[in-house]
């Protein structure tokens, strides 16, 4: 299953991911910055979907990973590294400038 957020949407949920959901996650001591490709994309593995608040430990029958990949229009790494830090993306501090 694979879905494409734009606009409104995709910036919703990406603050929803970067200052909700993320901080949730046991044990979560930020995302490497080496995660970044040499495209300016990241991916974010998510364990469990339990981390987002919409789901409701009623109904869970099963819990499921996730990825998340963020595609980005940066002409580099280090490009791509600045604009994640803007959105908030907790990237810990070892640097993919180039």
């Amino acid at each position: 299953l694979q879905t494409t957020l734009r606009g409104a949407r995709m910036y919703d949920f990406l603050d929803k991911l970067i200052h909700i959901a993320l901080p949730r996650t046991r044990d979560f001591r930020g995302l490497s910055a080496k995660a970044i490709d040499d495209m300016g994309n990241i991916t974010i593995g998510v364990k469990e979907h339990t981390i987002f608040p919409e789901t409701s430990d009623e109904d869970l029958k099963d819990v499921f990973g996730l990825a998340v990949t963020v595609v980005t229009s940066a002409k580099s790494k280090a490009e791509a590294e600045a604009f994640f830090r803007h959105l908030g993306l907790p990237l810990r501090s070892e640097s993919v400038a180039k």
